[in-house]
């Protein structure tokens, strides 16, 4: 327990626990969220709505393979976590190496086969082809950054197990700076930079996370951090690959799900023109910034609870629970309240196009306050997948995507609401998850233990509720 980096989350206050992770956590993912809304708003503004639709074409897309590396970390997360709340150190470092060989092959093998498919893919989609070509070049370069982008999922993942969220707020913090930089001069063509347009500003992202991760690479290596011990370890552990198999498959497929229903909806909202998809865009980027309040506290109660399984806390749980959720409302509420009052306001940075503006505001209006649901939602999948039941919360999600919001998004954009009828799945898929959710989290089913002591020597964790 003497790494420089970690945090034992199993003792003190636990508001003060949440807050310390959950606040450099929300920093990091509006950073990276940064990165979008600033590429979105040189490319809506000096590009066109052509490409601020091409990007909003791809996004589903870039969203399957980086939400299938998300699913392996969060393996990583909560591997780490238990091991670290049960002080078992050397299980750790065998966690870190294992990930990292795992995730590097993972970002070869999805790099390649995104550059080789990727026109295939955006036709199944139902691009325009007025869009298609600039997704399909845009795409291309993005995929060449998947080595650096799951490396650095990799570090954030580790360092949150550890109850650190705060160093990775740093590299992410270079990297924007960077990146908010060279947009203007690699979009617009300024200096001796030609103008690039929208593979401008991939190519600016590309660069500025390579730059993070050589800062990220060389601050572990000066610290002699855990991490590093990790990757010199360089050994697959197959006790751990079966543990990443059993955590982190059902959260990958998860991830999946999500990124393919999104694919659906956008084939549904291409159906209705280019000025849908640039609004379905421009309000997605206002959307998934009242998101990260409740994904970083989510988050973070997904740590504490794995460190508190871990050293078997079992009794700091439902404090966490509920600490969590009076937290994220407190946020949420304020966000879904500027959606239905100022919604023009708020895309109005993206586009001055008044059919996007007036398309957006109804998506704000409609599905923005469903992000309460959400919210909540966030909280008890937290302490679901903290404890590892990961193939749980891939059911919730199945059955809201899928049962619910596609289906749904097909069927009441087919009628009067028009593509309004989509913006109503949206609401509803949300609020039925959370009630999933909640009954789960409430029947204690989550105490069932998923990491056995025969997975972690000396650190038996199994709780007395679990001798059933």
């Amino acid at each position: 327990m003497n790494d420089k980096f970690g945090n034992d989350l199993t003792v003190g206050g636990i508001p003060r626990h949440l807050l310390s992770l959950a606040v450099p956590m929300l920093l990091a993912n509006l950073i990276s969220t940064g990165y979008n809304i600033v590429d979105a708003i040189w490319i809506g503004r000096f590009v066109g709505k052509e490409a601020l639709g091409a990007v909003a074409v791809s996004f589903p897309v870039i969203f399957i393979f980086v939400g299938v590396a998300a699913g392996a970390t969060m393996a990583t997360t909560v591997l780490v976590a238990q091991f670290y709340g049960a002080r078992n150190m050397p299980m750790v470092t065998r966690t870190i190496s294992t990930s990292f060989l795992i995730s590097f092959a993972m970002s070869v093998i999805f790099a390649v086969v995104g550059i080789f498919t990727v026109t295939g893919i955006l036709r199944i989609l139902g691009t325009p082809e007025t869009i298609l070509p600039l997704a399909a070049t845009y795409l291309v370069i993005t995929f060449y950054s998947f080595p650096t982008m799951y490396f650095m999922f990799l570090v954030s993942s580790v360092l949150r197990g550890m109850g650190d969220t705060r160093t990775p707020l740093y590299f992410m913090a270079v990297g924007f700076s960077i990146n908010a930089v060279l947009d203007p001069f690699m979009i617009i063509g300024i200096g001796p930079f030609p103008a690039m347009g929208l593979d401008g500003a991939a190519w600016a992202t590309l660069i500025s996370s390579s730059i993070a991760l050589v800062f990220a690479i060389i601050y572990f290596w000066r610290k002699d951090s855990v991490f590093i011990k990790g990757i010199r370890f360089f050994s697959i552990d197959p006790q751990i690959t079966k543990l990443i198999v059993k955590i982190g498959f059902p959260s990958m497929i998860q991830q999946s799900a999500i990124a393919i229903g999104i694919g659906a909806v956008t084939s549904i909202v291409n159906s209705f023109g280019a000025a849908a998809i640039a609004a379905f865009g421009a309000a997605g980027r206002v959307d998934s910034i009242a998101f990260l309040p409740a994904q970083s506290i989510g988050m973070s109660v997904s740590t504490m609870a794995g460190q508190n399984i871990g050293a078997g806390r079992y009794d700091r749980i439902p404090l966490i629970f509920k600490w969590g959720v009076m937290m994220t409302l407190a946020i949420t509420l304020v966000f879904a309240v500027l959606f239905v009052s100022i919604p023009g306001v708020l895309l109005a940075p993206f586009t001055a196009d008044p059919e996007v503006i007036a398309i957006g505001s109804n998506y704000l209006r409609i599905a923005g306050p469903a992000i309460t649901f959400f919210a909540v939602m966030f909280i008890s999948n937290g302490i679901i997948n903290g404890a590892g039941h990961t193939l749980t919360t891939l059911i919730f999600t199945l059955i809201a995507v899928w049962g619910m919001r596609v289906p749904l998004a097909a069927l009441l954009s087919a009628g009067p609401l028009g593509i309004n009828g989509v913006w109503v799945s949206y609401a509803i898929g949300f609020f039925t998850t959370m009630c999933i959710s909640l009954a789960w989290y409430r029947s204690g089913r989550w105490k069932k233990a998923v990491i056995r002591p025969s997975h972690r020597p000396g650190a038996d964790i199994v709780p007395p509720g679990d001798r059933l």
